[in-house]
């Protein structure tokens, strides 16, 4: 149980609720933001002494009945209500490393792929795999050390001036967001794992907007189903996003594709024809 970083999450959570959102009345102009302590616990019928106890951080580990009473209470989705229960270990907890290699059927998938950018990602955001395609619409990922391959590192710290976007996508900034909201799921699921810890440290420590987003405690986004890459050799190129899970090694597949005939499908093609030789990043 995680009980700093569970109070943290039950106190942004609470913050964000209007009174008329669970339907109370607004009453009076508050001082504080959201719900008050105790209308959070009137709402999930537990006493609010022991709610203000798990916002401190001081309270004994909530039963699963407890934590679903508050998830109600607070109107949390279910990617929240999940992260609540993992967050008080009331839930499957991965205390080892993540994985990162990748099983050779998906290796072999991603170079059968028919005009199709395809690469794997860790659960901390390192690109572990990828085929010609994504390495010359993105960066040939080959000559880069695995560090310099997290997705993570590269939107916050990465080597694009002031004015470009990370790979010149058009929608960098919720992707930003996707990977703090991302990285905060991970941590959770692998809190013993130094390469997660350290990877979120790092972060916290050089860049001001993954703080500020950090300390946000989102932990859910909308897929993003379409994507727009501004490329240096071929223009801008639109394409569809596709997100598949990994399960048994809680990696992700992210494939760029678009309908045959379309411009981002002729994009595609030509950037096929050019290799890596066009990325965005040389080496």
């Amino acid at each position: 149980m995680d009980k700093q970083e569970l109070g943290a999450f039950l106190r942004s959570r609470r913050e964000r609720l209007r009174p008329q959102d669970v339907g109370l009345p607004s009453g009076p102009r508050r001082r504080t933001p959201g719900l008050r302590r105790e209308e959070a616990a009137v709402l999930a019928h537990i006493s609010t002494e022991y709610y203000i106890r798990l916002e401190q951080g001081r309270a004994p580990r909530p039963s699963g009945d407890v934590l679903a009473a508050i998830a109600g209470a607070l109107r949390l989705t279910d990617a929240e209500s999940d992260h609540l229960h993992v967050l008080a270990g009331t839930a499957p907890n991965r205390t080892g490393l993540h994985r990162r290699d990748v099983r050779p059927s998906i290796l072999a998938l991603l170079e059968r792929l028919p005009q199709t950018a395809g690469f794997v990602m860790s659960a901390a955001c390192e690109v572990l795999a990828w085929n010609d395609l994504a390495a010359a619409l993105m960066e040939d990922f080959a000559p880069l050390a695995p560090e310099d391959r997290n997705l993570a590192r590269r939107a916050f710290l990465g080597p694009q001036r002031a004015d470009e976007t990370l790979y010149g996508i058009s929608d960098a900034a919720e992707f930003r967001l996707s990977v703090v909201m991302q990285l905060r799921t991970t941590l959770a699921r692998y809190p013993c794992d130094p390469a997660v810890t350290g990877l979120v440290g790092e972060l916290r420590d050089a860049s001001p907007d993954f703080v500020r987003l950090w300390a946000r405690h989102d932990v859910q986004t909308a897929p993003m189903l379409t994507k727009t890459f501004r490329h240096s050799a071929v223009g801008e190129i639109t394409v569809d996003c596709d997100t598949l899970t990994l399960t048994d090694r809680d990696q992700y597949l992210v494939l760029f594709s678009a309908p045959s005939g379309s411009p981002g499908a002729d994009a595609l093609a030509l950037l096929n024809l050019l290799g890596t030789q066009a990325s965005h990043y040389m080496p």
